[in-house]
């Protein structure tokens, strides 16, 4: 096992024939689309990743990753932090017709014209997977105003439906 910068692109094949077990980290700074969405906390990302062959000859990526990110509440707009944890099992593909042949407990992964996966945004895209869709504190810790209506309105504020007047002329 090697602690190492990690390679953005790294060739699947030949990995999985050495049964390559890969422990390091990739700096947060290259990860674009993940700093669009959220402040860095850390300035890491750790990654193990494993490169191994199935027994049925398919060349099998897992590992698992983390992050310590601030997000943005959106109910109080206050800055948290969040810990992202994935982890990820993968299978390389050259096309769809390939991508229809792999069992269901594999998700698909295209190579590049060299044969090569770009390790880097595997694993920006399982942390942007792992953002929930409605950052927030937990009720408790979350600063928003006591009185805030969460769910259904209360009975002075609903309307009159404008469609009552059309009952009364039947």
């Amino acid at each position: 096992m090697q602690n190492l910068k990690l390679p953005i692109t790294i060739d699947p094949k030949r990995s999985a024939q050495r049964k390559l077990v890969c422990e390091g980290r990739f700096e947060l700074s290259g990860m674009n689309r993940l700093l669009a969405v959220c402040e860095n906390t850390s300035e890491q990302v750790k990654v193990n990743v494993n490169f191994n062959m199935d027994e049925r000859g398919l060349i099998v990526i897992s590992g698992t990753s983390s992050v310590l990110v601030t997000l943005i509440c959106q109910r109080c707009t206050d800055a948290f932090e969040q810990l992202l944890e994935v982890s990820f099992t993968f299978s390389p593909v050259k096309d769809a017709d390939e991508e229809a042949e792999l069992p269901s407990y594999y998700d698909a992964i295209e190579l590049d014209e060299n044969g090569e996966i770009n390790l880097r945004e595997l694993v920006e895209d399982e942390l942007l997977l792992e953002i929930p869709l409605i950052p927030r504190h937990s009720i408790e810790d979350c600063k928003a105003p006591a009185d805030s209506v969460w769910g259904e309105l209360p009975e002075e504020l609903e309307k009159p439906n404008p469609f009552d007047v059309l009952k009364q002329l039947k």
